[in-house]
């Protein structure tokens, strides 16, 4: 694959309106696709957004009506704000695209960001992203008198149960008190004529109590966290962003994308 560009967009106090930086996704698309430019990648953090992929179903978003921004990347709906670092790769790959594949490299190149950091993170199996797992340990037990166990966890059993319905403590931004499974680095991408668009985004210090008015990722039985929560120390995204970038190019520039086998 070719060298990859990486442009900065805006950070902290210039962090980016949604829809702009959607629209200079598209400049850069078309431009990508003539071959104006390389593969580029733009970087930055947004300004506090809800947004929607296209398999968002009503009962995910929020309750109180706060505005969403419907997109036309894959995924379901999910927050930005400060302290995440989102990335949209806008590269050029074979037809037909194998749109799994690119996922996995994304979804590497920040796994190694992790463990640069100290944290090991890894895929869950039928979920995009980027994980810490849970410790069944700490999962909360329901019995009865005498130690029987009860399984009737809603979040496992009942597909009209919302977390959002049962108090803070359940909330996603609380996953790792409960011990559950939660998801660090978001992924939602586009492919329009053979090139990419939208991307990732890696919660480094963020208030991830945004993501509790919503069904994030359409997700119930799961949660969000940062790298700041996991290792117990402020981690901005001034200092992973020279990391992502490092692994984003060894990942992206070391492999040869093959076109979907069909």
């Amino acid at each position: 694959m070719s060298e990859l560009r990486f442009v900065h967009l805006g950070f902290g106090g210039d962090a980016v309106e949604y829809l702009e930086a959607w629209r200079r996704q598209r400049e850069v698309h078309a431009a990508r696709f003539a071959d104006e430019i390389p593969d580029t990648c733009l970087l930055l953090e947004h300004q506090p957004v809800y947004t929607a992929g296209r398999r968002t179903e009503d009962s995910e978003r929020p309750l109180d009506g706060t505005p969403v921004v419907d997109v036309d990347r894959g995924g379901k709906i999910t927050w930005h704000g400060p302290g995440q670092l989102v990335g949209y790769p806008i590269l050029k790959l074979p037809r037909p695209v194998d749109v799994v594949a690119h996922v996995r490299r994304l979804e590497e190149a920040l796994i190694r960001t992790c463990a640069e950091f100290g944290l090991a993170t890894t895929r869950v199996e039928g979920r995009s992203g980027v994980w810490v797992l849970g410790d069944p340990g700490k999962q909360a037990e329901e019995t009865v008198p005498g130690g029987l166990e009860l399984d009737f966890d809603p979040a496992l059993h009942d597909d009209e149960y919302d977390p959002r319905l049962r108090g803070p403590q359940y909330a996603p931004s609380n996953a790792g008190q409960r011990g559950d499974d939660r998801k660090l680095a978001a992924i939602g991408i586009r492919v329009a004529k053979g090139v990419t668009m939208h991307g990732f985004a890696l919660n480094c210090d963020s208030d991830n109590t945004g993501y509790d008015r919503i069904v994030p990722c359409g997700i119930r039985d799961a949660g969000v966290t940062s790298l700041s929560q996991e290792l117990g120390r402020p981690v901005t995204v001034a200092e992973v962003l020279p990391v992502v970038e490092k692994h984003l190019r060894a990942v992206l520039e070391s492999t040869e994308p093959l076109p979907r086998a069909v």
